[in-house]
């Protein structure tokens, strides 16, 4: 059996003036300041997404999500899903994901980030782990400046 591990990265800072929409793992988190990018800036899609780029080498952050973004497409669940069709071939075994950031509080939302990732990735709820940390303020994410988040996905060939 063929097993592949890929491993993503993004980071955003927070918007200088309110107004744009917090959202993490599709979910909209109430009453916080969004992260500055050009699509809805949701790092744990772009991770998730640039971690299946890793087993892919197709980079969809990038060059493709900036042309959807041309496009006016700015919902990160598109780039997602631009990546889930190039592991067609694979089951996903597992997604583990680690969030450091100072705001938002992220265990409230823990459950419903992770359905939402189950849900767009076809598999169980339990295949999904999230943690957050602030990383003890050692960083911009654990001072307040922005959110981070590391993804590893674990395929198997089909």
């Amino acid at each position: 059996m063929t097993i592949k591990t890929g491993i993503g990265q993004d980071s955003h800072a927070f918007e200088k003036t309110p107004g744009k929409p917090l959202i993490l793992a599709g979910i909209t988190i109430n009453d916080e300041t969004g992260l500055s990018g050009n699509s809805d800036a949701d790092v744990v899609f772009h991770s998730l997404t640039n971690a299946i780029s890793s087993v892919t080498g197709i980079n969809i952050i990038g060059p493709i999500a900036d042309e959807l973004c041309q496009k006016g497409i700015t919902d990160s669940r598109v780039y997602l899903k631009k990546a889930l069709e190039d592991i067609r071939q694979y089951k996903i075994n597992h997604i583990a994901i680690s969030i450091e950031c100072l705001i938002p509080k992220i265990s409230p939302h823990i459950d419903a980030m992770k359905q939402n990732i189950a849900d767009l990735c076809g598999i169980s709820i339990n295949d999904v782990g999230i943690t957050a940390t602030t990383g003890e303020g050692l960083t911009a994410f654990g001072k307040g400046q922005g959110i981070q988040a590391i993804t590893i996905i674990t395929l198997s060939k089909k």
